[in-house]
């Protein structure tokens, strides 16, 4: 049976339009408002030229009307002066709360993505797409807005050189067919090249990040300069890169440099051979110089369709996380007497064509400790990802007391099923929010008797602010910080528990001491625990061996220790597995469990 879950993917072109036009809603408001002063000042620039036109006319004929006019030229070029001001300060808060808007979005999408679809973008690249690649599409709404007013005072002016004198505006509009030549070349052109810009971009931010996690790593290498040289080596490309972007730029903006003021040249020389016919007067001409100067200024379009452009090509980055698949939750419950029984039914999980598991069929009773064991590469955080469902098998489903996870609502879902992992990340700005952390926040007094629990409280009360120390001032081993991750878990643990390789960094007596909280400190469930350790598999009441993705035998180890596959798992590399008769290294094998091996359970296959 397929497992459908995960919510439609959209396309990264419709996701990318779709994330434009949502940051133009978002502020919609303030991106009309641009447009409208833009609009505005566009207005006061075209009545510009009329007005000291004929203020000029009225001051050479003496008219006593000139200094009304004259008072008035000073309040349009006020008023512009205004609106540009304006223009100024709301373009640079609707740009900033578009940005915000396209960040929180993207972000969201990427965290409820199922793990393995967020794991093919890197930390850097992540980072890149979130930042500079956001800030750049961010700028859209307002540079549309700023596009279409800036086509409002060429058009006003065109129309006004009609009025003037129809020819000039004839002469004007005779240039412009090569003008809109030049600017659909620069469209095309600039579209590829600010695309691979940023994708160099991301690259260099990508090797970056990753430096600067294997820091330590490159300082005991002594490979410093071989790693700083690794990080920069793509500022080649990049350069190429930003050369071809500005150098595209350039050549339009140089052509329409170059084309405008021959149109502007061309105007005033048919208003002159007007002017000499009798046909408009001084001020006319005047006012149609400033006309034709209005009017070339469609040429500083490029500018505006070039920023367009590398929004685009930065939303395109931006919405690739936008269209990543969500995982999707139903509005149901688990039942309120449930004990944490576990069930995985025929579950098959594929990625990137590589089978992770297969047709695996379990079932752990409520209250158990079950341990998952296998050789590297078995499946083992597979299953554990699948059982608290970080991620959908492809096929089967998993049930939770009798209820499949799927229609289990988010929050009751992560308040019942809780998570250790090898490397815990801890979020807060102090070690005791960090550890209250989660679905829900754990009070004081349960976050700090799980910190016990995990053998955590004696460490963090010797830190210089006990658990006010902030997470990054605090110098932590291996070991505290998987205790740390296990006293978050042990907080917020629910029915069932999945311990991910979580006790890895642990030495052997503290991780005794840990387990045994486990069992006696921490609220009762189910136990699902990724083992390496001989030690874990002993003391579980039940024990998982995978196998190629497959499970190969349920049951308790002491079951399984007679199988020479099993006692290889735990085998040092380059000696033979244990003999049957030895008692696990003198570990005693736990005495309680669920009883007989499960039905899955499998004979041993005959070994090479």
């Amino acid at each position: 049976m397929v497992y459908p879950r995960r919510g439609a993917r959209d396309s990264p072109a419709t996701a990318r339009t779709g994330l434009l036009l949502g940051a133009a809603r978002h502020s919609a408001g303030r991106t009309a408002a641009v447009f409208v002063c833009s609009a505005l000042s566009a207005g006061a620039s075209l009545a510009q030229p009329a007005v000291l036109g004929h203020a000029l006319d009225l001051l050479l004929d003496r008219e006593r009307a000139a200094g009304s006019w004259v008072v008035l030229c000073a309040v349009v070029v006020s008023a512009e002066v205004l609106l540009d001001s304006l223009v100024a300060l709301l373009s640079g808060t609707t740009d900033a709360r578009s940005t915000a808007w396209l960040r929180v979005r993207a972000l969201a999408r990427f965290l409820a993505a199922p793990p393995e679809h967020g794991a093919r973008f890197s930390p850097g690249e992540v980072a890149a797409r979130l930042s500079a690649n956001a800030t750049e599409a961010g700028t859209a709404p307002v540079t549309g807005a700023a596009l279409a007013a800036s086509l409002l005072a060429p058009a006003g002016a065109v129309v006004a050189l009609f009025l003037i004198d129809p020819w000039t505006a004839v002469t004007f509009l005779a240039g412009l067919p090569l003008l809109v030549l030049v600017l659909r070349a620069f469209a095309g052109d600039s579209s590829d090249s600010v695309t691979r810009y940023q994708r160099v971009q991301s690259d260099i931010a990508a090797r970056l990040v990753e430096a600067l996690g294997g820091a330590r790593t490159i300082a005991a290498a002594g490979t410093v300069e071989r790693d700083r040289s690794r990080v920069l080596a793509p500022l080649p490309k990049l350069g190429v890169q930003g050369r071809r972007m500005w150098k595209v730029h350039g050549r339009a903006v140089a052509r329409a440099g170059v084309l405008m003021p021959l149109l502007t040249t061309a105007v005033l020389a048919v208003g002159g051979t007007r002017l000499a016919a009798g046909r408009i007067s001084v001020g006319e001409l005047l006012a149609a110089s400033r006309y034709a100067a209005l009017a070339a200024g469609v040429g500083a379009v490029a500018g505006l369709l070039g920023s367009l452009v590398r929004s685009r090509s930065a939303a395109r980055r931006t919405a690739e996380l936008v269209a990543l698949p969500s995982m999707t939750y139903g509005e149901g419950s688990l039942p309120p007497d449930g004990n944490g029984t576990l069930e995985l039914r025929g579950v098959r999980v594929v990625r990137d064509g590589r089978c992770l598991l297969t047709d695996v069929d379990l079932e752990i009773p409520g209250g158990v400790s079950a341990a998952v064991v296998g050789h590297s590469g078995a499946g083992k955080s597979t299953l554990a990802a699948v059982a608290g469902r970080l991620t959908d098998p492809d096929e089967g489903r998993v049930l939770l007391d009798g209820v499949p996870l799927e229609t289990v609502e988010q929050g009751r879902l992560r308040r019942e099923v809780g998570y250790a992992f090898e490397r815990p990340v801890l979020f807060g700005d102090t070690i005791g929010e960090a550890l209250s952390w989660g679905a829900e926040r754990a009070p004081a007094c349960r976050m700090r008797s799980a910190a016990r629990a995990a053998s955590a409280d004696a460490f963090v009360r010797l830190l210089p602010r006990g658990y006010e120390t902030p997470p990054a001032d605090a110098p932590l081993s291996g070991g505290e910080l998987q205790r740390l991750g296990l006293a978050r878990a042990f907080a917020h643990a629910g029915r069932l528990l999945i311990l991910d390789d979580a006790t890895s960094s642990l030495d052997t007596v503290t991780e005794h001491q840990v387990d045994r909280a486990l069992a006696r400190d921490v609220r009762a469930g189910t136990r699902l625990i990724v083992a390496h350790r001989l030690s874990s598999a002993v003391r579980a009441d039940l024990v998982i061996w995978l196998e190629a993705g497959r499970v190969r035998a349920v049951g308790p180890h002491a079951d399984l220790w007679r199988f020479p596959g099993y006692r290889a798992v735990f085998a040092v590399p380059g000696t033979a597995p244990a003999a049957p008769g030895d008692r696990a290294g003198g570990l005693v094998p736990s005495a309680t469990g669920p009883g007989p091996a499960a039905p899955s359970e499998r004979p041993e296959r005959p070994g090479p």
